[in-house]
């Protein structure tokens, strides 16, 4: 019998990007999605959880920001490992671990008698949850088909908002609801735990990961059962093509080849655009509760305020999902960005309920339609050898900003208020605006597999 030659990597990539959405496309990104929505319940908690717990422990403001920023110094150091680490060993097995960690990490802050514990346990939290994000942008990301790649990383994102809902629904059933509410919010946040198998053992691995580690016959199979579900038969004879090689085969090589003349510039761009929508959106989504109640609304009514707020996420991804592949990456990400220091800006300055209710609708609405389209551009800017460092290393740099944020939340409020508070963030958003257009767009052109 005569040997089938094996595909390469570009034909790989081309049955990739030429599939139609199958039922295994939905269920990949159903399965991700999920992983990203407990993830967002548990950092949607914490900030709940910290006007609860500033009360029954009566901390300071000092306190309250270090609890937070603790799990974003975890988030830093987790984004850039699980970078690397999703690159050396392959994007699922990152992404599985990574919720175990956080998993187990929340589910024990259930059980913590004092500061000092939370501290370690958030800072756990933190290490796995910022792996996660970056590693399951980019997994989705190698699997979607070039025309609709972007589109279904925003409805990947939207998972977020999700998740940030059903936080906010706990938050307003489960803490008020008795003295222990928060540790059983905690305990809820163990779910990832369980969800961490499901993922290890019912998700296929990149073909496209695989491809550039040679493992073609592997890729071959998992791009075939995709064709299966779709009713595509390829011929058994395959040609062979010349391959491009990897451009950068360590750890070292690939974080020092972000910053080579081909990629310095829309590195640098993206580093500015994390950095600034970290600082705002942390800064204002963590402290949201806590400022309604210094405002003077008791707990139970800011949780509810800050409900409603958080419903408005969905229109919002879901607007970002249809302009994404119609205005393009980059207008998308920026005119959301400028919507974002806008309605902040009037959050700041709102007085009555009717107005903060609006206005943290609209910058609810816009900075989750932006943080969609920044997570559909990140992974595609880099070749496959460097997407998985590329997009963690841009997160990881933009977790310095949310670890600063909720610590200088408190300074800022103390100097000028909400007021002076918002129009930093909003000032920041345009920043961000800005940097978005040193960002490649490419939307619909097949991801590079150097």
């Amino acid at each position: 019998m005569a040997n089938t030659a094996l595909p390469s990597r570009a034909s790989l990539a081309a049955r990739l990007d030429d599939l139609p959405f199958t039922r295994r496309h939905f269920r990949l990104l159903g399965g991700s999605g999920l992983g990203w929505a407990l993830d967002a319940m548990d950092v949607g908690l914490i900030s709940f959880i910290l006007a609860a717990l500033t009360q029954q422990w009566d901390l300071t403001k000092g306190e309250a920001g270090w609890i937070a920023s603790v799990g974003f110094i975890g988030m830093a150091l987790g984004a850039t490992l699980g970078g690397l680490l999703a690159d050396r060993f392959g994007r699922r097995q990152v992404f599985a671990l990574t919720l175990l960690i956080y998993g187990i990490a929340t589910g024990a802050s259930a059980l913590v008698g004092g500061i000092a514990a939370l501290l370690v346990l958030r800072f756990l939290v933190g290490l796995g949850l910022g792996a996660e994000l970056p590693v399951a942008s980019t997994y989705v990301s190698e699997f979607a088909p070039a025309r609709i790649r972007g589109r279904l990383i925003v409805i990947l994102e939207a998972f977020w908002a999700l998740g940030w809902t059903a936080a906010a629904l706990v938050a307003f059933f489960v803490i008020p609801a008795s003295e222990n509410g928060w540790r059983w919010a905690f305990a809820l946040g163990a779910i990832p735990a369980a969800y961490a198998l499901i993922v290890r053992w019912g998700l296929p691995e990149s073909p496209r990961w695989l491809a550039s580690k040679g493992r073609i016959a592997e890729a071959d199979r998992i791009v075939a059962t995709f064709e299966a579900d779709a009713g595509i038969v390829q011929s058994p004879a395959i040609r062979k093509e010349p391959e491009s090689r990897p451009i950068a085969v360590t750890a070292r090589a690939r974080v020092t080849t972000l910053w080579n003349r081909e990629f310095r510039v829309r590195t640098l761009s993206l580093w500015v655009v994390w950095l600034c929508v970290n600082f705002s959106y942390y800064g204002a989504f963590i402290w949201i509760p806590s400022i309604l109640v210094d405002a003077g609304f008791d707990l139970v009514r800011s949780f509810g305020f800050t409900l409603i707020i958080t419903l408005a996420q969905l229109p919002g991804y879901a607007v970002a999902a249809w302009l994404i592949e119609v205005w393009g990456r980059r207008t998308t990400l920026s005119v959301f960005l400028v919507g974002s220091a806008v309605s902040a800006v009037f959050f700041g300055t709102a007085s009555t309920e009717g107005a903060i209710i609006a206005s943290g609708m609209a910058l609810s609405f816009f900075n989750l339609g932006a943080w969609g389209a920044l997570y559909a551009v990140t992974p595609e800017i880099y070749p496959t050898s460097l997407r998985g460092t590329g997009a963690g290393w841009a997160a990881g740099v933009g977790r310095i900003a949310s670890i600063i944020a909720p610590l200088l939340v408190p300074v800022l409020l103390i100097a000028g208020g909400a007021p002076l508070l918002f129009v930093v963030f909003g000032a920041c958003f345009v920043v961000a605006a800005a940097a978005a257009w040193g960002l490649q767009d490419r939307g619909g052109i097949a991801l590079d597999d150097r």
